[in-house]
């Protein structure tokens, strides 16, 4: 893959941290939540390789044009000046995760679509859920990516209810 940087990317100094400074900066259950989050990667990569495989032999037999996981599976954030290379590694995981998630949803939509495709009734149907923040990919050059993490942190934590 070839990546073009802006002018935005260029002037800014990459953040990089030592592994000491890691560990200063983490809260200690990040330390202990970790190894449960990253152990994900497994399930996600079985479910890849279950879905590919099913999408590789069954879409052909049914006629069913095949979803591209290279759309759905996006690795581009390696690339920001502004991230350390832990946020990069983290960045590298979500996008994983994410991607394999969509891609298996798309999979599974367009399954559905030859075999049932029929729409649920709305009774009691939940909302879909909100697009998650996310941050522009392009940023300027005293722009702070900790601040701006924070902010989005504070913003998912779940609200509090009054005499709670």
């Amino acid at each position: 893959m070839i990546f073009q940087e802006t002018p935005a990317q260029e002037s800014k100094p990459n953040n990089e941290i030592g592994l000491i400074a890691l560990w200063r900066r983490s809260r200690p259950i990040n330390m202990i939540t970790g190894p449960i989050i990253y152990s994900m990667v497994i399930p996600l990569l079985f479910l890849d390789i279950c879905v590919s495989f099913y999408q590789a032999s069954c879409f052909p037999v049914y006629n069913i044009a095949k979803v591209a996981r290279a759309d759905f599976i996006i690795f581009d954030r390696q690339e920001l000046k502004y991230l350390d290379w832990v946020s990069k590694f983290h960045c590298t995981y979500c996008a994983y995760g994410v991607g394999v998630v969509t891609f298996v949803a798309a999979v599974i939509g367009r399954t559905e679509a030859y075999f049932c495709p029929i729409k649920h009734q709305a009774r009691n149907a939940p909302p879909p859920p909100a697009a998650p923040p996310y941050i522009d990919y392009v940023q300027a050059p005293d722009f702070d990516f900790d601040a701006k993490l924070s902010e989005i942190r504070c913003d998912l934590a779940p609200a509090h209810k009054d005499g709670a």
